[in-house]
């Protein structure tokens, strides 16, 4: 009976950036700030050892077990800081990622204007080590450049170069094709430190005007869109990682002829369509809207001038301005009436100057006559000289 191997006791800090809790410097800031404990001891160094992170807790949650390590391509557009945040408010690699990754770490770095594959992972510990230049991971950069440069000179890099007392490794650069005064190059190197490919060109005479890398390992950029990402297929990643750790290193797990995978751009769900209505649901209502149809001879149906109406409605459209006219039946939409004054003096309870002359005589007429309480049209009227007296008109009906 053959007894498993004891696990091996690791940094505390190790073992949450490889839960994807934080990155070792940001779990050491959290040590340091009193926020990890374990049963409920908070520490006070990183340099605690452990075997796992049962009874570890971060703000008094506990920690999940590791999960399988992830790995995405994600084409870094220009213009995009590799950083989680920016004091000057620059826009970084997080604000171009969408929302439903789970928390990743970039492996290296690329310039602000550099642009091309940057791999995102979920664990600390591979992102460490595919960035060690001991690994031995080749990348892949294609440099257009403005100036003269013979490929003797660039293949003198093969020995590697030392400028400003900095010493770069063996780079392996080729003169791809020349456009008038521009240059396209490509270049593999293992170390990638910081500005690598600008400084060693501009040692060279030339002006970079753009910086692409095309490969990491054996992950190519391929055909991924500017700002896309896609994940690195699982079977994949175990193959990786175990040419990276057997003899040969970096350069046999570089080579690898891992399967191309086309990028599937995101499905984005479709709006949902619109409720049918009770005519086209209901059997008896579709019958009697075919039988109407039947009898019109087939003929469409004109459509409502009115704005708003119904359909089916027969109805004639309203002219402009019918809202101002009164309408029959609704007496509040009528003209007020003049009242006469001197109707109101006669009303009861009446005040004022006319109000105290109403008890006089009834007026008189032009011919002397007392006036009635008739109209004027029941009135005979006087004839006009030379013609018939007009016929008088009896009371309406």
């Amino acid at each position: 009976m053959s007894l498993s191997k004891p696990r091996e006791a690791q940094r505390i800090a190790k073992l949450l950036a490889r839960a994807g809790i934080a990155s070792r410097r940001e779990i050491e800031r959290m040590i340091a700030e009193g926020r990890i404990a374990i049963d409920g001891v908070t520490l006070d160094t990183p340099a605690t050892l452990l075997t796992s992170l049962r009874g570890v807790t971060v703000d008094g949650k506990p920690v999940q077990a590791p999960a399988p390590a992830r790995l995405f391509r994600f084409h870094k557009p220009s213009g995009v800081l590799t950083a989680a945040n920016d004091p000057k408010g620059r826009a970084t690699i997080y604000d171009r990622l969408p929302g439903d990754l789970p928390r990743v770490m970039p492996v290296g770095r690329l310039d602000l204007n550099t642009e091309g594959l940057l791999l995102m992972t979920t664990d600390g510990g591979l992102k460490r080590q595919l960035e060690l230049p001991a690994s031995g991971v080749e990348r892949s950069y294609r440099a257009r450049a403005y100036g003269d440069v013979t490929q003797a000179q660039l293949e003198e890099l093969m020995d590697g170069i030392e400028i400003d007392g900095v010493r770069y490794g063996p780079i392996d650069a080729n003169m791809e094709r020349r456009t008038g005064a521009n240059v396209w190059i490509e270049l593999t190197l293992t170390e990638g430190k910081n500005r690598e490919v600008r400084r060693v060109l501009e040692h060279l005479g030339l002006q970079v005007s753009r910086l692409i890398r095309t490969r990491y390992g054996p992950f190519l950029l391929a055909d991924l869109p500017t700002g896309a990402v896609d994940e690195i297929r699982q079977h994949d990643l175990v193959l990786f990682r175990k040419t990276l750790d057997a003899p040969g290193g970096g350069k046999a797990a570089s080579n690898l002829q891992l399967a191309h995978k086309p990028y599937v751009p995101p499905v984005i769900a479709a709006p949902e369509a619109p409720k049918p209505s009770r005519t086209e649901t209901d059997p008896r209502r579709k019958a009697g809207r075919a039988g109407a149809a039947a009898k019109s001879g087939g003929a469409p149906a004109k459509k409502d001038a009115r704005p708003g109406s119904r359909p089916g409605d027969r109805r004639r459209p309203r002219p402009e301005g019918a809202e101002d006219r009164p309408q029959r039946g609704k007496p509040g939409n009528r003209p007020a009436r003049a009242t006469d004054k001197r109707t109101e003096a006669a009303k009861p309870g009446a005040t004022g100057p006319r109000a105290a002359n109403s008890d006089r005589r009834p007026a008189r007429s032009r011919d002397g006559e007392q006036e009635t309480g008739k109209p004027r049209s029941a009135r005979p009227r006087a004839a006009a000289p030379g013609k018939r007296p007009p016929r008088p008109r009896g009371p309406r009906r």
